[in-house]
């Protein structure tokens, strides 16, 4: 899946009704997926199923973990947390998609923050997808008070309205141009964004 679901937004700038929730937690429809060790992976390809710099393959619904080299390697384990994604901290801001980690065997449940190994890297800032908005990602009013995420260049379904230019820790921080503020989370949780 590609693309950040709507969430519930906040009257910003008295011009639009809109905020982003985002971040590892994934609102609905985030880049995600589920990860489970099969036989031949629960030895892994290192000391912990899908550790850091470890890879998986794409998969439709369960990826695998691969060595790096081989040919079905298609991303990497950029941060690797245990627990559940909703309690846990973000994700690194340009990552392209959350795997789940499923609770077996000697496996704790958790969740790995993976990078493609190629482009397209969705997580990228202006480029409409991945499980976080960051400084650099656009954003249109999908109604009902709510935002979703799409590419900056208007190669998504649909065109961006507005950019988040600075995500700062209050929203007196934000420069005059600001129309509204998305809510990033992490230590800088407010997003200045413009009209484009």
């Amino acid at each position: 899946m590609r693309g950040k679901g709507a969430v519930t937004a906040v009257c910003l700038a008295c011009l639009l009704p809109a905020a982003l929730l985002a971040g590892c937690r994934g609102p609905a429809g985030a880049p995600v997926g589920d990860a489970r060790p099969t036989p031949a992976t629960t030895g892994g390809y290192g000391a912990e199923f899908l550790a850091v710099g470890e890879c998986s393959s794409f998969g439709t619904t369960s990826f695998t973990e691969v060595p790096c080299a081989g040919e079905r390697a298609a991303a990497r384990v950029v941060a690797r947390y245990d627990g559940a994604v909703t309690d846990g901290p973000l994700c690194p801001a340009t990552t392209d998609f959350v795997l789940h980690i499923s609770a077996q065997a000697a496996i704790a449940p958790g969740y790995a923050c993976m990078r493609n190994l190629e482009p397209p890297h969705p997580g990228d800032p202006g480029a409409g997808g991945g499980p976080r908005t960051i400084p650099g990602d656009c954003v249109y009013d999908s109604g009902d008070g709510q935002v979703r995420e799409t590419a900056c260049d208007g190669s998504g379904q649909r065109k961006p309205q507005y950019k988040v230019t600075k995500a700062v820790t209050d929203r007196a921080l934000c420069p005059g141009s600001t129309v509204l503020y998305v809510q990033l989370g992490g230590n800088r949780p407010v997003g200045c964004a413009r009209p484009v």
